[in-house]
């Protein structure tokens, strides 16, 4: 394992490669929810305090070596250097401009690495705990975007038991905006629809006659209760 577990020593082109080693491959989890946000054109709330993703990004992997050691980690690559805007007449993203300069990449290390090929192949890796903020400060460990600037994950596989080969993935399907408040309502009804923890947000969705008649229910069900002794 390298002193420098850093994303741009593990890139770089000098990294010594063996020929022995299979080809892995990694697969995206959930695909198909991810196309339906991405043809809509993917939102994802940042925050200071740190927001995480969803939908959340799930790998399994194929071709590892059992019995070698292997670290997972994620980064954020800029899809291009512009900015952008929402456009409400046009239901869509815009660019406007140049974007704002990258800070240094930061990388989320799987909390399982590393660990033997045997274990990442066992079925999907989360990155669930992966949480993204705009705090340019932040001394959290999260990942720092820019808001209203466009990003894809990055999923790197890093072999220790061979000199530290690495491979990396990314998928199209996962490009996102980053921003402080959804700004396409159909990004919005789309999260609360697939998101399991956005349960509140639909059981709270009455329409104005059952939270009318709310009031008129609570007495006769007060009076099917037993009244204490």
């Amino acid at each position: 394992m390298p002193a420098d577990f850093s994303i741009d020593f593990l890139l770089r082109d000098d990294q010594p490669k063996s020929k022995s080693e299979t080809k892995p491959e990694a697969i995206l989890e959930g695909r198909s929810l991810w196309k339906r946000f991405h043809q809509l054109g993917t939102e994802m709330i940042v925050t200071k305090s740190g927001r995480r993703m969803f939908p959340t990004l799930q790998v399994s992997f194929a071709n590892l070596n059992p019995s070698l050691s292997y670290s997972v980690l994620v980064d954020l690559e800029s899809v291009d250097d512009k900015r952008y805007r929402y456009s409400f007449h046009q239901s869509k993203w815009t660019a406007t401009g140049p974007g704002e300069a990258q800070l240094p990449g930061r990388s989320f290390v799987h909390p399982d690495s590393p660990s033997l090929g045997a274990h990442w192949m066992r079925g999907g890796i989360s990155f669930d705990k992966l949480k993204l903020t705009n705090n340019q400060l932040d001394d959290n460990g999260h990942v720092i975007v820019n808001s209203m600037h466009r990003y894809r994950p990055r999923v790197h596989l890093v072999c220790h038991s061979l000199s530290d080969s690495l491979h990396s993935f990314s998928f199209p399907e996962t490009s996102f905006i980053a921003v402080t408040a959804y700004q396409n309502h159909r990004i919005t009804s789309l999260k609360i629809e697939s998101n399991p923890f956005a349960k509140g947000f639909r059981e709270s969705d009455l329409d104005e006659t059952t939270r009318s008649s709310l009031p008129l229910l609570f007495p006769l069900f007060s009076l099917a209760l037993p009244r204490p002794s």
